[in-house]
C-alpha cells in the first residue's frame, strides 16, 4: 500500500477568519409534509456550517446561481442533500461494507498532480466530504453523476453504459488489490488522453491571477501559506479565488509568488466534518475523514498536500489540477475514462484494513442490476431537488 509521507510540521492555527464573511439565506419556502424540501435543507445547511466559519455572502449568492444552472452543478454543490436523500432512497444498500469513501464523488472530482519522484499521477481530486461509508454509496454518487452529464449532453455514455463501466473498473482493482495510477507505462492512453486537455501553463498562470487579492489575510494562514513555499519569506500576494461547488462560500486563500524564474501558488481552505455528518448527527460530534482516508490510500501521494490544524494546504499548477468535462474525451476513451475511475475509487476504498474478502462477498450477493436501479432513484430525485430549486430560485 502506497502511504501519504508527513508534511513540514504545521504552525499552531486559529479557526478561518475573514473580513468578507456573513450569511444571508436568499431563499425562503417551508417544508413539505414528508421531510424538509431543498431550500429548507439548503438554509439549514448553510447555518450549521455558517456556525463553525464565516461564510462569504456573494460566493454564496453565486453557488445558489450554479445551482440553478443544470442537474450536475447542482448534484455538486448540494452533498449536503444527497446525504438526506440517499439513505430513503437506497435503503437495500446501507448494510453494504463500510469503507473509507470520498462522499462527494462525481466525474469531475479527478486530476493530476506531480509525486515526490516527479511522476504524473492521475486520481481524485478533492476528499473535502471524506467519511466513512458503505461502499457501495460511492459507486452509485459516481455512476449517477455520468447519468447526469449525459442528461445535459456533457457525456456521450448513456447512463447503463456508464454505471456498468464504473463497476467493472472496481472489480478489476480488486482483483488485482489496487494500483495507482502513475501515468507513465502502465497507463499511457490515459496520459495521453489527459496531458492533451491539461491547462496551457500561460492561460493557467492568467486566470489566476486576475482573482482579486484578499481584502483580509488571518495571520496564521499567511505563516502557512509562506512555510508551504519552496523557499522561506518569498513576497507573496493572497488572492480570493472562487473555485469548487461543494465548499463554495467558504474562506480561501491563494498566495502567489516568483520563484527561480516562474510562478508557484498554494492554496488554503478550511476542512470541516462531512456534511453526512451534518445529515445524519450522532451524540459524539464527528471528527473530518480526510487525513485517514487520503494517507491510507493506495495511490502515489501528493507531497504539497497537508492538513494543518482547521486548514487543508495544496500546491497549484497547470499540472496540478482538476479536470473538467470539457476537457474528457470522446465515447470511445469516456469507456474506458469512466472504468478508471472505478478503478481508483477502489484504491480509496481498499485503505480500509481487511475489508477486500468482505466487498468481494457483499458484491457477489449483490446481483447485476442493484447499481442501475441505485443510480436511476438517484437521478430521478436529484433531477427533482434541481427543479424545484431552479423554480424557486427564479421566482
Amino acid at each position: 500500500m502506497v502511504k501519504s509521507t508527513p508534511g513540514p510540521k504545521c504552525a499552531k492555527v486559529n479557526p478561518p477568519t475573514t473580513q468578507e464573511s456573513g450569511m444571508k439565506p436568499t431563499l425562503n419556502s417551508p417544508p413539505t409534509a414528508t421531510g424538509p424540501d431543498i431550500v429548507t435543507s439548503t438554509r439549514a445547511y448553510e447555518t450549521w456550517v455558517a456556525g463553525q466559519l464565516p461564510l462569504i455572502t456573494r460566493d454564496l449568492a453565486f453557488k445558489h446561481e450554479r445551482m440553478a444552472e443544470d442537474p450536475f452543478s447542482f448534484l455538486r454543490a448540494t452533498f449536503y442533500r444527497w446525504a438526506q436523500r440517499y439513505p430513503g432512497e437506497c435503503t437495500d444498500l446501507l448494510d453494504a461494507t463500510a469503507v473509507p469513501s470520498v462522499g462527494d464523488i462525481h466525474v469531475e472530482n479527478y486530476g493530476t498532480w506531480r509525486d515526490a519522484e516527479g511522476r504524473l499521477v492521475w486520481g481524485i481530486n478533492d476528499f473535502d466530504e471524506a467519511v466513512r461509508l458503505p461502499y457501495t454509496h460511492d459507486l452509485v454518487r459516481l455512476a449517477t453523476s455520468a447519468a447526469l452529464a449525459f442528461e445535459q449532453g456533457r457525456m456521450t455514455v448513456r447512463p447503463r453504459t456508464a454505471a456498468t463501466a464504473v463497476l467493472n473498473g472496481y472489480v478489476d482493482a480488486l482483483g488485482m488489490e489496487g494500483r495507482p495510477f502513475v501515468l507513465a507505462e502502465h497507463n499511457r492512453w490515459l496520459r495521453d488522453a489527459v496531458t492533451s486537455r491539461l491547462r496551457d501553463p500561460g492561460k493557467y498562470w492568467k486566470r489566476l491571477t486576475a482573482w482579486p487579492e484578499a481584502a483580509s489575510v488571518p495571520s496564521d494562514v499567511r505563516s502557512i501559506l509562506r512555510e508551504s513555499l519552496p523557499e522561506p519569506n518569498l513576497p507573496t500576494v493572497v488572492l480570493h479565488r472562487q473555485a469548487g461547488l461543494g465548499s463554495l462560500g467558504r474562506p480561501r486563500f491563494t498566495a502567489i509568488a516568483d520563484w527561480r524564474g516562474g510562478r508557484v501558488a498554494r492554496e488554503a481552505k478550511p476542512l470541516l466534518a462531512s456534511a453526512w455528518s451534518w445529515a445524519h448527527p450522532s451524540r459524539k460530534p464527528a471528527p473530518t475523514a480526510y487525513h485517514p482516508t487520503v494517507e491510507r490510500a493506495i495511490r502515489s501521494p501528493d507531497p504539497f498536500l497537508r492538513v494543518c490544524g482547521p486548514w487543508i494546504v495544496r500546491r497549484l499548477a497547470p499540472y496540478c489540477s482538476r479536470i473538467e468535462l470539457s476537457q474528457m474525451p470522446g465515447d470511445g476513451d469516456e469507456k474506458k475514462l469512466l472504468k478508471a475511475m472505478g478503478h481508483e475509487l477502489a484504491n480509496i476504498h481498499l485503505g480500509g484494513k481487511r475489508c477486500l474478502p468482505a466487498i468481494l462477498d457483499d458484491l457477489s450477493r449483490r446481483g447485476e442490476k442493484w447499481l442501475h436501479r441505485a443510480v436511476e432513484s438517484m437521478t430521478s430525485v436529484t433531477l427533482a431537488d434541481w427543479t424545484d430549486w431552479r423554480q424557486l430560485h427564479s421566482s
